[in-house]
């Protein structure tokens, strides 16, 4: 009976010991991410990751999923929202359906330099941020891409060059200017864009040396033009009700990681710019700064666009744009 008893003893105090060290496991937050591994704001969202795990404990380990693997880009804010994963990174202008907050950095020429894209960003931060929290969200970091330039299969002199052109759209934004321009848009997620353009269901884009050089664009189409049309912006979202979960010793370690990630994303941003143009070129890709005739017809679509916009952003847009105006 006495054996027994120890017998005893010594299983629940091993179901203790398993319970224990249950509870003291950390909880995955599995981070999905739209780009390639290999591309800078993946590798930056992994840093992020590898910082919050070192300094969390044994509360959160955040698994980064990249390439859309685990859901594709157009899936991943509307995933976050709904919980079904509690951080997420998106491209902020690829939102305008949500809001037309979400488009202010995809406007044609309002900002066109990295100096700029900051100032605009702190200017619409707080009008982001309070559509985010409607929508039971919270934004930690935002990092741009390079200056946006215009991809190709043939040159581009001016804009009736591009009448009848099959035009990549990934935003609201980009479908506009298509229309304005007489191309046809035609909506391709980055994940898509190789087979597009091989297969004549893309002839043209605007988007950043970046996306040519993941997607090895040299392969399907022939020109560049540094446009410098705008700088979009990638941004990391967590779910607000996994948020307060947190403890707040966890809440600020993520703060600080996101911090310290928007400070080096914008940096590596600044850094790879010129590198990017560089690779396309040595792959056979011809880059070419955009004629006067070709940027005087995008500002003139980029002033309407403008004008537009803030007709429909309403008191958000507006305070935006004059915040960004006084900076």
């Amino acid at each position: 009976m006495m054996a027994f008893k120890k017998q005893l003893a010594s299983a629940l105090a091993g179901v203790a010991l398993f319970s224990a060290q249950a509870s003291m496991a950390a909880e995955t937050w599995d981070m999905p991410l739209a780009y390639t591994a290999t591309n800078y704001h993946s590798e930056l969202a992994a840093s992020f990751a590898e910082d919050v795990n070192a300094k969390a404990g044994d509360e959160i380990k955040i698994v980064t999923h990249a390439g859309g693997s685990l859901f594709k880009g157009s899936e991943i804010f509307g995933a976050v929202r709904r919980g079904l994963a509690p951080i997420g990174e998106r491209l902020v202008s690829a939102l305008g359906n949500e809001d037309p907050i979400f488009e202010i950095d995809a406007l044609p020429f309002l900002a066109t330099s990295f100096d700029e894209s900051w100032k605009l960003y702190q200017a619409s931060k707080p009008a982001m941020e309070k559509v985010l929290k409607k929508k039971r969200l919270k934004l930690l970091y935002a990092v741009p891409w390079p200056p946006q330039g215009l991809y190709a299969n043939k040159p581009v002199n001016d804009l009736t060059d591009m009448k009848g052109v099959k035009f990549r759209a990934y935003n609201a934004s980009t479908s506009k200017l298509a229309q304005m321009m007489g191309a046809i848009p035609t909506k391709i997620e980055t994940a898509e864009l190789s087979q597009a353009f091989a297969t004549g269901v893309a002839e043209s884009m605007i988007s950043s040396g970046s996306t040519g050089y993941d997607r090895k664009l040299w392969e399907h189409v022939s020109h560049w033009y540094d446009v410098q049309a705008w700088l979009p912006k990638n941004m990391v979202v967590v779910n607000l009700k996994a948020w307060k979960k947190l403890s707040p010793e966890t809440q600020q370690v993520m703060l600080d990681a996101a911090a310290k990630a928007e400070k080096a994303g914008w940096a590596k941003s600044r850094e790879l710019a010129d590198w990017y143009k560089e690779q396309l070129a040595a792959n056979g890709m011809k880059v070419d700064v955009a004629s006067p005739e070709l940027k005087d017809g995008f500002k003139k679509l980029g002033a309407e666009m403008v004008e537009d916009w803030l007709k429909r952003a309403g008191d958000n847009g507006r305070d935006a744009i004059a915040a960004y105006n006084k900076m």
